[in-house]
Parts: C-alpha cells; sequence; structure tokens
C-alpha cells in the first residue's frame, strides 16, 4: 500500500497594525545594499500596496504568552520604509500591514527564514528588466516617467531602451550567456539590425570581438562629430539637412558618428563655395577649395609678400591693453609652480586675442592679386582658413612689362577683376589651358637638333673635365627646381628634383619640428638668392664652397622618398613590392649615415599618432617596452580609448619609438633585424619569412580597426 505524501501547511497572513509591529534583532541583514529606504518609501507610496508582505513572529511575555507585538525578522527593509512614512504623516500608525505569521515553537528559527529570504531571492536578468522598460514605453510612459518610478536617472532608462532595441537575434544570443553585456553595449552604436548580425557573425568567427572592435567596425564608414568638416558646417546643420547621428549612450563618443559622409562632404562642399565666391570679389585670379590640402601642395608657387593691415586707434589700444594685462599676468606668476585654473584660462584668452591681431589679414598691390590665387580649406579646429596670394609659374608677368602693365591691372574696377576668379574645387581647376604656337624659325628643325646633338656631345665631355663646374651646374639646377619653377625657362641640364608629396596626411605633420626647420631654412636661401633666375648662376657663384655645399644639400633633400606605400604582392601597380623594401632599406642607409633621431627629431607618441590608432595588445607592448611589465599591468584592464591616453601619460619623456621610426642596426643578426622589420606587411617579406609563418599566422586587425 502505498504511502501518502505528508502535505506542508503554510503560515497563515494577515493584516497587523502598523503600530503593533517591531524590528527583530534577528534580521540576518546588516550592510545597507540596493534601494535605498527612502526610495523603497516613495515606491510604497506611489503603489499604496506592499509588494511582499512582512514575515512576522508574535512577542511573548515571560510566561511565554502573546504579548500582540509581533516581530519583523524578514523584511526589515520595508518595515523601516513604512516607519518613514508614518513619521512623514504620510501614513496613518494604525494602518494595516499584510503579514505572514510565523510559529514561535516552529524548528526553523528566525534567523535561518530570514537569511533564506534573502539568499533565495534571484536577481531579474538584465534582458528582462530592458524589455520591461521598452513595455512601459510602448504602453505610452515616458523615459522621465519610467526613471521616476524606479529612481533611476534618464540616461539610465535611455540605455536599456537602447539596448532591448538591438537585433532580437543578438538578445537572444545575450540571454543564451553567448556574448557579455559589454558587447551587446557595443551594438547598441547602430539602430541597423542587418548590419548587427553581420558584424556579430564576422567577429565571432575572428576572435576580434572585444566591445571597442565591435563598435570600430560599425562604425567603420562613418565620420565622427569631432571630425574637422563637422565643426566646421555644424552638427545643427547636417542634422537639419537630414543626417543621422550614431550615439554611443554608453561610452565618451565625442558627439557621436555621422553616417551621411556624402551628405556631410556637400555640405562642406556648399559652405567652402559661398566662402570662396565672397573671397572672389577681392580680385583674385583663381581660388583653390578643399577641405583640405596635402603637404607641399603650394611649392613652385610664388608667395605673395604682402603687408599687414593697419591697425585704428581703437584697435590698437585694444592691444595695447591685452598686452599689457598678459604680461602683467606672466611677471605675478613668474615663480608660481602651478597657474590657478581661472588665471590659466584667462592667459588662454589673452594669447589667443593677440594671436587674432598677429594673424589680421595682409594688403596686397591690386596688380599682384589679379595674377595670383587663394587656397581655402578648413584647419584644424574646424574653422575657414584663408591662404591668400600665391602667383603660379604661367601667371608670371615678364620682368620689363610689369611696370607698364602695374598701372592697367590696377586701374581695373573691382567687379571686372572678380569677375575673372576661377573656382575650382580640390585643386581642379576650370580653365582651359592655352596652347603656345612655336615661333618661326630661320633654319629647318632636323637641321638645328643634328647640329645641337654635336655641341651636347661635346659639352658633356667637357664638363666632365671640370667637377667644380658640374657641381655648380646641378646645384644650380636644383635650386631653379626648389626656388624658382614659377619662372618660365629650364636648365639644359636633365637632372629631376622630383618632390614626392605626402598621400596621408599623418596627424600633426604640418606642426612638427621638421616641418617648421625645413621651412624655415628655405625661407633663409629665398632671401638670400635674387629674385630673377637670369641672376642665378652668378649669385651661386659668389657663394663660398660651404655655403653652396648647404644650398646644395637644402635641394638635395626635397628628393627623399622614405615612404612606404601599399604595394601589390604580385607586383603589379604603380610601385612593385620589391622597390618599397629596397627604398626603406636605402633609406634606413642615409639615415644612419646622418645620424637620425626622431626623437630629437620631436616626435612622441601620443593619440592622434599611434596609440588611438593601433591594438590594445600593441599599447601595452610599447608601454611594457619603455616602463617595464608593471607599468603594462597598470593599464591592462583598461577599455581601448582610456588605456590609449594612459599609456601616452605613461611613454611621455621615454624617447620609445614604434618600429618603423627606429633606427635598424646593420650589426645586428639577421634574425633581430627580420623581428625589427615585423611591421611591414605580408607581402613586403622575403620568400623564406612567409614559409616560416606557415598557415597558423593570425589575421591582421588593421583593417578592422
Amino acid at each position: 500500500m502505498a504511502k501518502a505524501v505528508q502535505k506542508i501547511k503554510l503560515s497563515p497572513s494577515r493584516d497587523i497594525p502598523f503600530n503593533k509591529l517591531v524590528l527583530s534583532q534577528k534580521n540576518v541583514r546588516r550592510i545597507k545594499a540596493g534601494v535605498s529606504i527612502e526610495d523603497l518609501a516613495e515606491d510604497i507610496a506611489h503603489r499604496e500596496k506592499l509588494l511582499q508582505s512582512l514575515y512576522v513572529l508574535p512577542v511573548l511575555d515571560a510566561d511565554g504568552q502573546e504579548t500582540g507585538m509581533f516581530e519583523v525578522p524578514a523584511g526589515g527593509r520595508r518595515y523601516r520604509a513604512l516607519e518613514l512614512l508614518v513619521k512623514q504623516k504620510r501614513l496613518a500608525k494604525t494602518a494595516p500591514v499584510p503579514c505572514i505569521v510565523g510559529d514561535m515553537g516552529a524548528e526553523i528559527s528566525a534567523e535561518e527564514d530570514s537569511l533564506a529570504e534573502n539568499v533565495h531571492r534571484v536577481a531579474l536578468h538584465p534582458l528582462d528588466q530592458f524589455r520591461a522598460f521598452q513595455t512601459l514605453r510602448e504602453q505610452g510612459r515616458s523615459e522621465e516617467d519610467i526613471a521616476a518610478i524606479f529612481f533611476v536617472s534618464v540616461n539610465v532608462v535611455k540605455q536599456r531602451l537602447r539596448l532591448a532595441a538591438v537585433s532580437p537575434r543578438l538578445l537572444d544570443v545575450y540571454a543564451d550567456e553567448g556574448m557579455s553585456l559589454e558587447q551587446l553595449m557595443a551594438f547598441s552604436v547602430s539602430a541597423d539590425h542587418v548590419r548587427q548580425e553581420q558584424v556579430w557573425e564576422n567577429v565571432n568567427k575572428s576572435g576580434y570581438d572585444e566591445p571597442y572592435q565591435i563598435r570600430r567596425v560599425l562604425t567603420e564608414s562613418t565620420v565622427r562629430a569631432s571630425d574637422k568638416r563637422v565643426q566646421f558646417v555644424g552638427l545643427a546643420a547636417y542634422e537639419a539637412a537630414g543626417g543621422n547621428v550614431l550615439r554611443d549612450l554608453f561610452e565618451e563618443d565625442g558627439g557621436g558618428w555621422l553616417e551621411g559622409v556624402a551628405l556631410l562632404d556637400r555640405l562642406v562642399a556648399e559652405k567652402l563655395r559661398t566662402e570662396a565666391e565672397a573671397i572672389a570679389g577681392e580680385g583674385w585670379k583663381w581660388i583653390d577649395v578643399a577641405p583640405n590640402f596635402p603637404y607641399g601642395h603650394d611649392q613652385g608657387l610664388r608667395r605673395l609678400a604682402g603687408v599687414p593691415a593697419d591697425l585704428t586707434s581703437e584697435q590698437q589700444a585694444s592691444l595695447d591693453a591685452l598686452q599689457a594685462e598678459y604680461d602683467a599676468l606672466q611677471a605675478k606668476l613668474e615663480d608660481a609652480d602651478e597657474l590657478p585654473d581661472e588665471v590659466d584660462a584667462r592667459l588662454g584668452e589673452l594669447e589667443e586675442a593677440l594671436a587674432a591681431f598677429d594673424n589680421r589679414p595682409h594688403i596686397f598691390e591690386p596688380a599682384e592679386i589679379a595674377r595670383a590665387g587663394v587656397f581655402v580649406s578648413i584647419d584644424s579646429e574646424g574653422r575657414l582658413f584663408v591662404d591668400r596670394g600665391y602667383v603660379r609659374s604661367e601667371d608670371e608677368a615678364p620682368a620689363a612689362d610689369f611696370d607698364a602693365g602695374q598701372g592697367a591691372d590696377a586701374s581695373l574696377a573691382e567687379g571686372e577683376v572678380a569677375a575673372r576668379a576661377v573656382i575650382s574645387l580640390a585643386g581642379e581647376s576650370s580653365e582651359p589651358e592655352e596652347d603656345d604656337e612655336d615661333a618661326e624659325r630661320p633654319l629647318p628643325d632636323r637641321l638645328i637638333t643634328e647640329l645641337t646633338a654635336h655641341r651636347t656631345l661635346a659639352l658633356r665631355n667637357a664638363l666632365a673635365d671640370h667637377p667644380a663646374v658640374a657641381f655648380q651646374a646641378v646645384l644650380h639646377n636644383f635650386v631653379l627646381t626648389a626656388f624658382y619653377r614659377f619662372a618660365p625657362s629650364g636648365s639644359c641640364l636633365e637632372i629631376g628634383l622630383r618632390t614626392p608629396t605626402f598621400p596621408a596626411q599623418a596627424p600633426g605633420l604640418r606642426d612638427s619640428a621638421s616641418a617648421k626647420a625645413v621651412e624655415a631654412r628655405h625661407e633663409s636661401w629665398k632671401v638670400r638668392l635674387p629674385k630673377s633666375e637670369n641672376d642665378l648662376w652668378d649669385a651661386l657663384t659668389a657663394l663660398d664652397a660651404t655655403a653652396q655645399a648647404s644650398l646644395f644639400a637644402h635641394c638635395a633633400a626635397f628628393a627623399v622618398n622614405a615612404l612606404y606605400e601599399p604595394a601589390s604582392r604580385y607586383n603589379q601597380g604603380r610601385v612593385s613590392a620589391h622597390d618599397v623594401r629596397t627604398r626603406l632599406d636605402q633609406a634606413d642607409v642615409l639615415a644612419r649615415a646622418v645620424g637620425l633621431d626622431m626623437v630629437r627629431g620631436g616626435w612622441r607618441p601620443n593619440v592622434d599618432n599611434y596609440l588611438g590608432r593601433v591594438t590594445k595588445p600593441r599599447i601595452l607592448e610599447a608601454v611594457r617596452e619603455a616602463k617595464g611589465e608593471s607599468s603594462a599591468q597598470l593599464i591592462d584592464h583598461l577599455k581601448k580609448g582610456d588605456m590609449a591616453k594612459e599609456a601616452e601619460r605613461l611613454l611621455d619623456g621615454s624617447g620609445w619609438l614604434p618600429q618603423p621610426l627606429r633606427l635598424a642596426d646593420p650589426a645586428a643578426p639577421a634574425a633581430q633585424q627580420e623581428d625589427e622589420a615585423g611591421f611591414l606587411p605580408e607581402f613586403l617579406a622575403g620568400e623564406e619569412d612567409r614559409a616560416d609563418a606557415g598557415e597558423e599566422t593570425e589575421p591582421q586587425l588593421d583593417a578592422a580597426e
């Protein structure tokens, strides 16, 4: 016969007046945690009900008889919240409180009941909370209402709603613990479910699934709101034109990412053209417009000197007052170890105001304006940058005709001059080039060619016997190319001085110490050289050997090309992998010969030029090499952005350089040199390098970043 299952009997529940309840010392909760008593009281008042009954035990007297009072061993926080409402006179002292009444004679102690109530409580899964917030939103609750109900900030509610809006497929993966909460947060950057799922599939297979890597891939085709183009146009104007902005509610995103890159570029072009049209009224012949121009874009153009515009009496007085205040602050705090924040801010304002006076517009001669042009672009801070006064070689007036033509040009009405201005985007001129007709020759071309062939051969032979003249002839050619490229005449020596351009604009390149030194040296030589190329040979002859050698080195330096550039591993295209490798090897030889030191040259690793553009392991590797393992461990737990910032601080003054900037040691073992060349792509390595790598080589992350 089957044994009957003994039925359990639950403790009864009843309403007990609040003033008959006392807090028990048998409650195991001692440390404050979770929602505050004040917030819990507000929630009870808002709902006008207790969502969970109190667990109470009768209080017995010395004889074991019930006194009519009840102690609360489980539910102490709810009791204190009710007590606060009574003190605030928002709840009557005798208000009935739903309670579950335990048996004082039971085998299970009150302490065990209190512990069980807290230990067996399971927190709500975050995804359930996200979806619950979403349901409330769909029911018409505002984000502010939801925040007030659950005593959280509005930003927290927005974050939860954003997470609930991630692709349902990815939410299921998160629910099954297939991804972390941090990874889910990264996917909330984009609202495109299809894109989210594609990225998850790719990063999950590759293993490159860190949250920062997911964000990088999701925003790789966007433009940061901190980009100078956005600052120039204005985020409000972009959004008013229908542009969408991606925002990260969980990380500092600097204002977000702009999805409409084409729209942004169109707005930038329109605003730049509007500014250029206003500048065209000044009478310039041409205006080149681009968000930014490559380094060296003005080489070969003559720069007009111009003079700064005169200051009015009011402007001069303002300048004097600003300078006096600046000098007074500097003198007062000369010996201070650290400037107060307000003083430092004021000095910055004064420096900016004084710089505005220094950078006031220059005045040019009308005749010069009529043949010169302007570059209109955007500076690094997103402000309009107008660089006036450049003359192209084809626009140079013959020296004999200049004085005669100056009066005519100067007499042109402003409208007539402005009408000739040609505005071109990205440096592409819209003016057709004019073809010059050949002048009549007294002798047939074929005959002259034959005669000059004899002369050329004889001149080659004679020049080879005079090394000093040959040196000066090459120098003459170099100087013509470097300083007189606007001149209509050329040189009989076909020795080309080709100055490579920089295809990628590295951060800080224009403001680097090297760029400033080259520009300063070029300007100092420009002052010493004659204005007319016809007088150049005599001027070079007058220089001593030391000066000639210095000028020769300056011109020759413009031909240096130590750039890495992508090349097809199959040697298809403009440059082969072998050519690039040879170029870099020869650059190392030249660097050793001149004792190149990039640290003395002013290069320092920072977030913009290196640390923010490589993976976390490479950041840690840099810190480890420069400061040791202990310093690397200090930052290895940080997120990518914070890690890069801290690494910049740690590396400051250390002299650490990334491998492409280091000077290779020719005496190092071959294996070490191969390791030091590891920054090169696989197809630039030798065949034996690739063979050693085998099939275990992991894919590079550069493309994803």
